[in-house]
């Protein structure tokens, strides 16, 4: 599968939180994503670079502040900002570069193409890598879309991206800018950044998975502006649903502890997906047998997202509480290295 994955849980997230992520915030969403094997992270204001005022809304601290405190858990996964023209300037790219940043994604209209060549080109000078993310690119024709694609390539670009930022799109309509844009030039790298405004998002990304895109966009638990992006755990568990669990180079089961956990420390007035009904629609795993989970992991101290998966290969019709129980002695004590797995959380609301 060549679609990689670009996390934007930082800066599209930022919405969610009045962009008041602290920079502890930040560097736990990042070191977990660096764990599970996330190559792109996008970080920064909503906006972008330069965006925190308030016409476009105060961030907590400063793009510098936020790049450093990130740079210092990236590890191997490569750091990038987002860069509106007009809002951010050159000298904001020169900074992002100085202080680690890998790539650029420049957001323009299509219709305003024009305006970004300037970015393109010196973002590339610099040596980042560059992105062209045509926002709102449903209001757009596919002809006109792969026009304007066609430039940013023409001008530069590595990769352009289809955004459905008011999560208005269907599956087919990903197939017509797709054509459209391969027809011009079927060398132009594409990505998509979809939101789950009428719950087509994860659909939509394993559309473009299905179709070869280069990247697509995720976060933690889909926290993003409005009603949010498409939600990594759900994207993840649909890859490996359909191209297999070694698909994706992730642990599943951390992956659904650490988007619930981070951001239930941070958000407290937005419903977060449970792990516990997130992996029984993975698994296929009848939610009426939790109360047996709850009581064998109580026993035995295993992770229960673990057992529910050990479990579903036996059977998902039936519950045999001596079968459970030795499926949970295969398993080992649940001990994450850091960050101690308190499964009695994830039981509260099921009971």
């Amino acid at each position: 599968m060549k679609t990689r994955i670009l996390d934007t849980t930082v800066r599209d997230g930022s919405y969610a939180v009045d962009f008041k992520f602290s920079c502890h915030d930040i560097q736990d969403i990042i070191s977990r994503l660096v764990k599970l094997n996330v190559e792109y992270i996008e970080i920064g204001h909503g906006m972008g670079l330069n965006a925190s005022s308030p016409d476009h809304g105060i961030q907590l601290f400063s793009d510098v502040e936020y790049m450093d405190s990130a740079k210092r858990v990236s590890g191997k996964s490569k750091l990038g900002v987002f860069c509106i023209p007009g809002i951010a300037r050159l000298s904001d790219l020169s900074v992002a570069k100085e202080h680690g940043m890998s790539f650029v994604r420049i957001g323009v209209p299509v219709e305003e193409f024009e305006s970004a060549k300037e970015y393109i080109s010196f973002s590339k000078k610099i040596g980042l890598e560059v992105m062209v993310n045509f926002m709102k690119s449903y209001a757009s024709t596919p002809e006109a879309f792969a026009n304007a694609t066609a430039s940013a390539y023409e001008q530069g670009a590595d990769c352009v991206y289809l955004v459905d930022s008011a999560g208005c799109m269907l599956p087919e309509d990903i197939d017509e800018f797709y054509k459209a844009v391969k027809q011009k030039n079927p060398d132009i790298r594409l990505g998509f950044h979809g939101h789950n405004n009428m719950g087509m998002a994860v659909a939509n990304s394993l559309r473009c998975v299905e179709l070869g895109f280069n990247f697509v966009d995720c976060s933690f638990q889909g926290l993003g502006r409005s009603i949010g992006n498409t939600p990594l755990e759900m994207f993840v568990m649909a890859l490996m649903k359909r191209y297999g669990e070694n698909s994706v180079n992730m642990d599943l089961p951390r992956l659904l502890e650490y988007g619930y956990s981070i951001l239930k420390s941070i958000i407290s007035d937005r419903d977060l997906y449970n792990p516990l009904d997130l992996i029984c629609g993975y698994t296929g795993f009848h939610s009426s047998f939790l109360r047996d989970i709850y009581r064998c992991c109580c026993e035995t101290e295993v992770d229960p997202l673990r057992l529910i998966m050990a479990y579903s290969k036996i059977s998902k019709v039936n519950m045999d509480y001596g079968q459970l129980k030795m499926a949970a002695k295969d398993l080992p004590r649940d001990e994450v290295d850091d960050h101690p797995y308190n499964f009695r959380k994830f039981f509260s609301n099921q009971f």
